[in-house]
């Protein structure tokens, strides 16, 4: 097993060597609020990627990964933002659903679904969310029954992203009639592809669609595809948020920084940073990124120990508000000029795409509100918050 140092400098040569040619071109392409770029081309450099042996760098290699340690992983994931290389599309399955299989999944599930994961071969996309079950999840009401070998699925998922591009989505839904809350829920895998699946796009302020509603009416996976036992989904569920927050958020960080040291140079060209309220915003906007990244090292210990801690918790709620408030930030740099779209119909510069999107970092993934319940409730053990 080659030292960190080692591997980080293999992937740093490995995307030198390779994002040339007809790749060069998806450089900074990609992520949040621009899935829609160049989104079949992002698919081939990931298959490449694949074919090189760089996906999945952190699975075990008994089941197609790496085996790279912890911190070869944060080297990775450093490097491939350093790079800035294309936004990966297949994030959900390699990082979500590929390690909790690893973790809860049968040997006959493991030999199906992860494969194509590691070959880019299959997308997936995660059906949590449902319109009176966004933050609140334990609120589910999608229902499956058992129907010979097959699970039938009916109801609602929604903020489903990518769902339009996946062929696979990993549902939780209620298995026991009359359960409530967090109990008689069940984890399945159930294809997009089949009769009883309707997709709909949903229109952002971006002006794009990455996510989606997705309706079941009746549609269909085999019995085997359940993760975990009947009525156990809402441990397996919790375990793949845990997998979620891991060491791509030190890649994250790489990103968040380039952003801000683009900002900053677009200050002192426009003459923005002549401003001492403008000033003092940057220098509050660098001091709560280092901030970010001290809490998301911190975090690392518990990912070390099998799951994160209340880091994870703690670290959403700062990297979603700091982003937030850099898009904020940015219009305040701009002036008059954020106001107008740079082309028709309604075409936008990066950073009102930015200052748009980044609204929904303080929602999605769980929103700052529900942080502050489970730092409150679970971590400093304080009373629960009365619920009607």
């Amino acid at each position: 097993m080659s030292s960190v140092e080692e591997f980080r400098t293999e992937i740093r040569g490995w995307l030198a060597a390779n994002l040339t040619g007809s790749f060069a071109g998806l450089r900074g392409r990609g992520g949040p609020g621009r899935e829609h770029e160049a989104f079949a081309e992002r698919l081939g450099w990931e298959r490449h990627m694949a074919a090189e042996g760089w996906t999945c760098v952190g699975w075990p290699k008994e089941y197609g990964g790496r085996g790279a340690t912890l911190g070869q992983q944060v080297a990775f994931h450093e490097e491939y933002a350093l790079a800035d290389a294309p936004a990966r599309v297949n994030h959900i399955g390699e990082q979500l659903l590929g390690p909790t299989l690893v973790a809860f999944g049968t040997p006959e599930q493991r030999a199906r679904f992860l494969p194509p994961i590691v070959a880019v071969e299959e997308l997936w996309c995660q059906g949590y969310s449902e319109p009176d079950a966004g933050s609140d999840l334990a609120n589910v009401r999608t229902r499956a029954v058992r129907d010979g070998e097959d699970w039938v699925v009916t109801g609602q998922k929604i903020w489903t992203s990518l769902a339009h591009e996946a062929q696979w989505c990993f549902v939780v839904a209620r298995t026991e009639p009359g359960s409530t809350r967090h109990h008689g829920l069940s984890y399945l895998l159930v294809p997009l592809d089949g009769n009883g699946v309707e997709i709909r796009p949903i229109a952002q302020l971006t002006g794009t669609s990455e996510f989606n509603e997705v309706f079941f009416d009746g549609a269909r996976t085999r019995a085997e595809h359940i993760v975990g036992a009947p009525g156990d989904g809402w441990r397996v569920a919790m375990a793949t948020l845990g997998f979620e927050r891991g060491v791509s958020t030190l890649g994250q960080q790489v990103g968040f920084r380039r952003e801000l040291e683009t900002l900053i140079a677009l200050a002192r060209g426009n003459g923005a940073a002549e401003d001492p309220l403008i000033r003092d915003r940057l220098a509050r906007a660098w001091t709560g990124l280092e901030t970010i990244r001290c809490n998301a090292l911190r975090m690392l210990d518990g990912v070390a120990a099998g799951a994160p801690g209340p880091e994870a918790s703690i670290g959403k709620i700062f990297w979603a508000t700091w982003h937030r408030e850099l898009g904020e930030l940015a219009m305040s740099v701009l002036g008059a000029g954020g106001m107008t779209a740079t082309g028709e119909p309604y075409e936008l510069d990066d950073w009102q795409r930015l200052f748009l999107f980044s609204r929904s970092d303080t929602i999605y993934a769980g929103s700052n509100e529900i942080q502050r319940n489970i730092i409150a409730e679970r971590v400093l053990g304080l009373p629960k918050e009365i619920r009607p």
